[in-house]
């Protein structure tokens, strides 16, 4: 399918981000290629002229930031050999499973998702999963982390588990993991704040399949867990 039978538009064609722009660019040039898996630029740029002509410069502009863009994030890469160097690209590794526009944009949001503020024992499992856009699996993951290091940190058995450990952990009292300098309030809060994450985020996973469709709300959910890992790294 060309260019212009996926964004008939030439307004809505240049509206869109170059990160947008490049699933139609990567879907039309699949199709340019007939199947033979060689992708060229310029077999695009020939289907520019079905735009209006004081539009298509503009157009020309936009179609070259996309196909940057799929070349910076290796969705497309050089292919082998003399085809290569004449400036033909082949799908990369990252770009096999993006096949409809939903996947392409859970791949865009978790590019745009920073590894490096995670804590470094979930940082790449998560990544990578929110990266495939699997997202309970991250999420359970990066909470089971954090009943891990909750009981490895605070002494307890492995048969300790779930929030009643998370109460155990952090009793404004007499938890491991307290800090008796915080005010009384403040050990309270924490407590809930563990069990209730552990509860809400943990527990579920481990009972029953939960379904995350949201990128946003499952990198949320990560970088709560990371949070609370660094806080029991503190009370170590």
């Amino acid at each position: 399918m060309s260019l212009q039978r996926l964004i008939p538009d030439a307004d809505a064609f240049l509206a869109l981000p170059p990160e947008e722009l490049a699933f139609y660019v990567l879907q039309a040039a699949q199709q340019a290629s007939g199947g033979a898996g060689l992708l060229h630029i310029q077999g695009l740029h020939n289907q520019v002229g079905a735009y209006p002509a004081n539009k298509q410069p503009q157009i020309q502009v936009a179609l070259e930031e996309a196909w940057q863009w799929l070349e910076s994030q290796l969705l497309l890469v050089s292919a082998p050999g003399p085809n290569g160097r004449n400036g033909y690209r082949v799908l990369g590794r990252r770009a096999t499973g993006l096949r409809a526009a939903e996947q392409f944009k859970a791949f865009r949001q978790g590019i745009a998702f920073p590894k490096e503020l995670l804590h470094p024992t979930i940082a790449e499992r998560t990544w990578i999963a929110v990266m495939r856009g699997e997202f309970d699996a991250a999420v359970f993951h990066a909470f089971k982390a954090v009943e891990v290091a909750v009981r490895e940190t605070g002494g307890f058995a492995p048969t300790d588990i779930g929030v009643d450990l998370m109460h155990r952990a952090f009793n404004p009292t007499n938890g491991p993991l307290t800090r008796a300098t915080d005010p009384p309030a403040e050990r309270q809060a924490l407590m809930h704040l563990f069990a209730g994450a552990i509860g809400s985020y943990k527990n579920p996973h481990s009972h029953r399949n939960v379904i995350i469709n949201d990128a946003n709300e499952a990198q949320e959910m990560v970088l709560l867990a990371s949070h609370l890992l660094r806080i029991v790294d503190s009370r170590r």
